[in-house]
């Protein structure tokens, strides 16, 4: 099978828009989707830093949403026409995956991150036969069409737009998944969240939604102005005494605070604001040691790493979307689309910060 692709092919280089050749079909367990939009997530760019350890040339993004067009078997649970939502990648039979915490599964990195399945190895390739890396988190959906785990798609609605429901699938998944599920945040309860991209705005829309007050911190004006409009009172991380701030915005610390930036000096200020036996979640990874504060740990309080908000997929994404209708969760609001051949411009726009959650659409149905 034939299609286009965004294949990056250097560290350094830019996306190209190519041909790329799928020889063979789903297996058993697996289904083929037509693309309708992907979202670009900061993991997909973080390929180019990743020191070699994830696989060139391959095809990326893994925010892939759009319609099943062949099932590997009957059994799949999935049929053609069906609109689905992908998400990561996971064994399914691990102590984690069996404990319903499939974003820790024992092969999370190497399925997702570093090569996948090794028996995939080979299946897609360029138009001069040279292989491709195995499917990025499973789906390697910056691309027309994508094969991908039955498991790890999630059937929705066919009347919602589902080109713009492909970051259910991770980014706001992440955001949303710590505050409901690592949190379980509720009416009473105070959060800080740090950094106001798409991961920390879908952690503000799901706080609101669930009755808890938030304070957002960041350093850009559209941002904080977005964390305002979606319930969330506004902090420059600039602020002076932002602990101090942030501990008089929530009655004396927040119960939880949540970081998508990895800035050491904002993680402390995190814990400082965190009342006794608060929990900060950490999202983004850590590229250096963390030192802390003294003082920043005491009184019961703690810090985690947060991977996928806790999700089980098939269980937070009908949810969202619920909320969405509800007009509660509206994530839409954070996108733009990009025709695929813009991939460069969507890439360039997030890492500049003029867009929160871009979005490429294969058909080029952008706006």
């Amino acid at each position: 099978m034939r299609f286009g692709a965004a294949v990056l092919r250097s560290y350094e280089g830019r996306f190209a828009l190519e041909e790329v050749l799928l020889h063979t079909g789903p297996a058993d367990g697996e289904i083929l989707v037509r693309i309708a939009g992907c979202g670009v997530c900061r993991t997909d760019l973080a390929v180019r830093h990743s020191a070699g350890r994830s696989p060139l040339p391959a095809v990326l993004g893994h925010e892939g949403a759009g319609v099943v067009v062949e099932t590997g078997d009957p059994h799949t649970g999935l049929s053609r026409g069906d609109h689905v939502v992908l998400s990561f990648d996971s064994c399914g039979h691990c102590r984690n995956c069996l404990a319903a915490a499939p974003g820790y599964c024992d092969s999370f990195a190497s399925l997702n991150l570093f090569g996948g399945r090794t028996e995939n190895a080979a299946r897609l390739t360029d138009l001069a036969g040279d292989e491709l890396a195995p499917r990025w988190f499973a789906q390697s959906s910056f691309a027309e069409y994508a094969l991908v785990p039955a498991r790890n798609a999630v059937r929705v609605d066919p009347t919602l737009p589902v080109e713009l429901l492909g970051p259910l699938g991770c980014g706001f998944l992440t955001g949303a998944g710590a505050v409901l599920n690592s949190f379980a945040a509720g009416p009473g309860d105070t959060l800080a969240v740090l950094g106001a991209g798409a991961v920390g705005l879908a952690a503000v829309m799901a706080a609101t939604a669930s009755g808890a007050k938030t304070v957002a911190v960041d350093r850009h004006p559209a941002r904080l102005a977005l964390a305002e409009r979606f319930g969330a009172t506004p902090l420059y991380a600039t602020t002076p005494d932002l602990p101090g701030r942030i501990r008089r915005l929530t009655d004396g610390g927040a119960c939880y605070a949540l970081d998508t930036t990895a800035s050491a000096r904002l993680i402390n200020d995190a814990l400082l604001a965190l009342r006794p036996t608060g929990h900060l979640g950490l999202v983004a990874r850590l590229h250096t040691t963390l030192p802390l504060e003294p003082g920043a740990l005491d009184r019961g309080r703690r810090i985690s790493h947060i991977c996928e908000g806790d999700a089980v997929p098939g269980l937070l994404i009908p949810r969202l979307i619920g909320l969405w209708q509800a007009g509660r969760f509206p994530f839409d609001e954070l996108i733009r689309t990009y025709p695929l051949a813009d991939i460069n411009e969507a890439e360039h726009d997030c890492e500049a910060g003029r867009v929160v959650k871009p979005v490429v659409v294969p058909e080029g149905r952008s706006g």
